[in-house]
């Protein structure tokens, strides 16, 4: 279905656990045959914010993220980015639950500005020319 949507990307989402980036090394086979560029890597419940010191409590394990990009990069021949790391946040999944994203209600929190540093990194690379107007025209030959 992808394969039919132009300029499509593969974005990979993995979370710490081996299991896990075992399941999403698959989609850099699943690029590399459907010919589709991977848009990068984004490693969800990637660490617990403790809610007494703020340190990152590794729940999960750690490096998924870090581990599939290197894989699939490998796989495609092609840096692939880890575009972040969101944590652990009982209010992303409620506004998952409530169907408003948590970067409308609470950008300031530390899952939202995670999200939101992705959406920047997705939204402000370049895209190559492929199906651009370059607002060339024939050059004319005057004898």
């Amino acid at each position: 279905m992808a394969q039919l949507v132009p300029n499509a990307e593969i974005l990979v989402v993995t979370t710490p656990q081996l299991a896990a980036t075992e399941v999403a090394e698959r989609a850099g086979s699943i690029a590399l045959q459907t010919h589709q560029r991977i848009a990068g890597v984004v490693e969800n419940m990637s660490y617990l914010l403790c809610p007494h010191c703020g340190e990152a409590v590794d729940v999960s394990g750690s490096g998924g993220g870090e581990a599939i990009t290197a894989s699939v990069s490998r796989i495609l021949g092609a840096d692939v980015p880890l575009l972040g790391q969101i944590p652990i946040d009982r209010r992303l999944r409620e506004s998952g639950d409530n169907g408003r994203p948590l970067v409308l209600d609470e950008p300031d929190s530390p899952a939202g500005k995670k999200l939101l540093a992705i959406v920047d990194k997705l939204t402000g690379k370049p895209h190559g020319l492929a199906g651009m107007s370059l607002g060339l025209s024939p050059a004319t030959r005057t004898p």
